[in-house]
């Protein structure tokens, strides 16, 4: 039997857990950061000599600017054990910040201490940088832009697993009631969700982007993306990203980063409980 891995000694070995969040504006990045931190405060912001950004405006203030940093570190008091990275900016159409993206995933997907790595992109990952990015699906005939695009064509990402967050998914029920209006009546109000929130799915389906997103990426192209979630009324106080977690911990490649990644999570027992039944 193998030897009992202490999550509290991988810590010490891997640092914080490292995430990539890429995405549009008004995507709802940091609403996704501070539901998986449980927090409803903003990060505390470092530059790359640790030393701290005086305070959140000044640094959205230059991401306007275009002189946002996607080396700054965001960190949550209420969870210290992660470690953000924003790409504000290359969305723009910037090519210069386009590139200076490009540069950052392959310097951390390749550093050579683990903690200086990224452990996953959220697309909002790892064997060596988590990831995750956010595209809003309130425009859902218009779900892909030229950033996307280029992103997934042109960014390889080595051995770090992409997860695409799709957001404001609360958008399409309006239309899919809209659509199916005149066949829910009688109907209890559970069974009329339910027909809803199937209809929502069609309605995603049929947009095809998912699976044009991965028809961007050829074969080798690492920015393939591993899986996929939606999200929706992130703004309300029930809401939670535990399904984003669960995802992200599921695509881990490597049993040290996934218990290093489950440590963090000492407030979600649903996933710690999954995971150790895994």
């Amino acid at each position: 039997m193998a030897p009992k891995v202490d999550p509290q000694n991988l810590r010490e070995t891997f640092g914080r857990f490292r995430v990539l969040i890429l995405g549009r504006a008004n995507a709802g990045k940091t609403t996704i950061l501070q539901k998986v931190c449980n927090t409803a405060e903003n990060p505390e912001i470092y530059n790359a000599k640790g030393d701290k950004v005086w305070d959140i405006m000044h640094a959205l203030m230059g991401a306007q600017r275009g002189n946002h940093d996607i080396r700054n570190e965001m960190v949550f008091k209420s969870n210290p054990g992660f470690v953000f990275h924003d790409s504000c900016g290359f969305e723009a159409g910037s090519a210069e910040e386009f590139e200076d993206m490009k540069r950052f995933i392959s310097e951390r997907a390749n550093a050579t201490k683990l903690e200086e790595r990224i452990h996953a992109i959220w697309q909002v990952a790892p064997s060596r940088v988590w990831r995750s990015y956010c595209i809003p699906m309130d425009d859902h005939c218009r779900t892909i832009q030229r950033a996307e695009e280029k992103f997934f064509s042109e960014c390889n990402t080595g051995n770090v697993p992409v997860i695409v967050i799709f957001t404001k998914f609360e958008a399409l029920r309006p239309v899919a009631f809209g659509e199916i209006k005149k066949d829910l009546g009688g109907l209890s109000k559970e069974e009329r969700s339910k027909r809803i929130a199937e209809r929502v799915q069609e309605l995603f389906k049929n947009t095809r982007v998912w699976d044009r997103l991965c028809e961007l990426c050829d074969t080798e192209n690492h920015a393939r993306p591993k899986s996929y979630i939606c999200l929706e009324n992130m703004n309300r106080a029930d809401t939670n990203c535990n399904t984003l977690l669960e995802c992200t911990a599921f695509a881990l490649d490597s049993e040290e980063l996934k218990l290093c990644f489950v440590s963090t999570q000492q407030s979600n027992m649903e996933l710690c409980i999954k995971y150790a039944v895994e």
